[in-house]
């Protein structure tokens, strides 16, 4: 399990920064590049790697990836070779909140955003075709994580990671990591 690839992945804006905050902080090498910089959407960076993007074509950095984590959408997976061993963090956010988020960080950046309703309906449609998808590969396994619960009830939730992980995780340092006040785009009882 020590050379399996960690996977952080979900869509964007579900916690996958925060995932990959917390393992870095419990110990678990980390694949990053620090190509993107914090900034107000992610105060305490994205941690990324911008050669995930291209994993159809490039996939020589694979190799480098066994016993770390690394950070990846959802809609990449399905490009990962079966030649490896993944074990996938998949962080799941309430689509509200998702669609919430996405929305303030284009506003920020001045580009427009999509329609809601329309892409709600995509997010829905990808997630239930990558959620049956994982469930048919032999070399993926996967953990659920909600990002509401991970900031509300870090020391359980950091638990069932470790677990997952083979206990590699320092949990206390893991749960520091967690700041309650960054959970900024919750939905309010009227959205409900």
């Amino acid at each position: 399990m020590t050379d399996a690839i960690i996977i952080v992945s979900g869509l964007p804006r579900s916690g996958t920064s925060l995932m990959m905050q917390l393992l870095a902080a419990g110990g678990i090498p980390t694949l990053t590049d620090h190509i993107r910089t914090p900034d107000p959407d992610n105060p305490r960076g994205y941690y990324e790697f911008e050669r995930v993007k291209k994993v159809k074509t490039d996939r020589t950095w694979l190799p480098d990836a066994r016993g770390k984590a690394v950070k990846m959408v959802s809609q990449l997976l399905f490009d990962l070779p079966t030649d490896e061993n993944y074990r996938v963090l998949f962080m799941e956010r309430d689509l509200d909140e998702v669609l919430i988020s996405q929305e303030k960080m284009l506003a920020r950046l001045g580009r427009p955003a999509a329609n809601r309703h329309e892409l709600k309906q995509a997010f829905l449609w990808h997630l239930n075709r990558v959620h049956k998808w994982l469930l048919e590969q032999p070399n993926f396994a996967v953990l659920r994580v909600a990002y509401a619960d991970l900031v509300t009830h870090p020391t359980e939730q950091i638990a069932r990671v470790n677990a997952f992980l083979g206990e590699r995780l320092d949990e206390q340092q893991a749960a520091a990591a967690v700041d309650p006040t960054l959970y900024r785009n919750r939905k309010t009882r009227e959205e409900t």
